[in-house]
């Protein structure tokens, strides 16, 4: 209909259509192929890949997190313990026990105080890796704090609460103080030192020290040793009995050293971790990954974190 027609007949003229493009053919669905199963050699390197990445995750989150919890748990108990010790006037004030046996490694010994650092831990008998993942530990060759001579006390820096993390920020004449079986004794801070500083000069007579010990450098990466000298204000209190000597001390309860005499511990612990894993490979073929990962992640997990805890026992006891 022509412009013309159109005024002539009143009805508009209707729209030419643009020609039609022609759709591409669609493609076939692509068929769902079932993977390959896995070679023997296949399956060996994805359990071991997967049993390294277990570990690797529990032993991080061991360190930087679950340490901190199970410090807080001994602390809770040691404490409640040497509270109970001192209600009974039984607390030790010597390497022996009130009943005359020699204190095992972990028992609790005092209560030390750092007011400028908000500080307030047990000290544990005994400085090894196991002890001073409960507390700051009491080196076996000193004497306790507060009686005539020197009593050392090691403490971790990062793991495990960190109790001595802020050691090196104290200044002469800061408070420390300690509870004993002996009483309240407290301490002013000489100053901070470290490798190849001069120490102080000789003991006098009578004269009573506390050298707070901890890891140097970045937490968790630690490259010395730092120390806090202190000495006692007041009257230093008689000596206990000491079987130990510096000698005779074992080389794990030594500053920054590890522990190795727990590696039977560590086998186990992978042994239980590698028969869970086993287990947990089983159970997904037998009963479905649904019903496989229900039952076994609980188990994998309390594997790899007792794993883990015997692997962070093997890393420096100042760590």
């Amino acid at each position: 209909m022509t412009v013309t027609e159109e005024h002539a007949t009143g009805v508009p003229a209707r729209p030419r259509r643009a020609p039609s493009v022609p759709r591409p053919p669609r493609r076939p669905p692509r068929e769902n192929k079932p993977a390959p199963p896995l070679t023997a050699t296949e399956a060996i390197v994805r359990a071991v890949v997967a049993l390294a990445a277990v570990l690797t995750l529990m032993f991080v989150l061991n360190v930087t997190v679950f340490s901190h919890v199970q410090h807080l748990v001994s602390q809770q108990r040691v404490g409640d313990q040497f509270r109970e010790q001192l209600r009974a006037g039984t607390a030790p004030v010597s390497e022996y026990t009130f009943d005359e046996n020699l204190l095992p490694d972990g028992a609790p010994v005092g209560i030390l105080e750092i007011p400028s650092l908000g500080l307030h831990e047990v000290i544990v008998e005994g400085t090894s890796s196991a002890e001073t993942a409960q507390g700051v530990g009491h080196q076996r060759d000193s004497i306790l704090p507060g009686q005539a001579g020197v009593s050392f006390l090691q403490g971790r820096s990062a793991a495990f609460g960190g109790p001595f993390s802020g050691i090196q920020s104290l200044s002469p004449g800061d408070a420390i103080t300690v509870r004993t079986g002996q009483g309240l004794q407290e301490f002013s801070v000489v100053g901070v030192r470290y490798a190849g500083d001069p120490t102080l000069p000789n003991l006098r007579p009578g004269e009573s020290r506390l050298v707070l010990m901890t890891a140097r450098g970045a937490p968790y990466v630690p490259t010395g040793v730092a120390y806090v000298d202190a000495r006692l204000v007041g009257t230093a209190q008689p000596r206990g009995a000491r079987v130990t000597t510096t000698a005779a001390l074992p080389p794990e309860q030594r500053a920054m050293s590890t522990d190795t005499t727990t590696v039977w511990a560590l086998v186990f612990a992978l042994q239980f971790l590698i028969a869970a894993e086993l287990a947990a490979v089983w159970a997904f073929r037998r009963f479905g990954a649904q019903r496989t990962w229900i039952v076994f992640v609980p188990v994998l997990l309390l594997a790899g974190f007792l794993a883990a805890y015997q692997v962070t026992l093997l890393l420096p006891n100042l760590l």
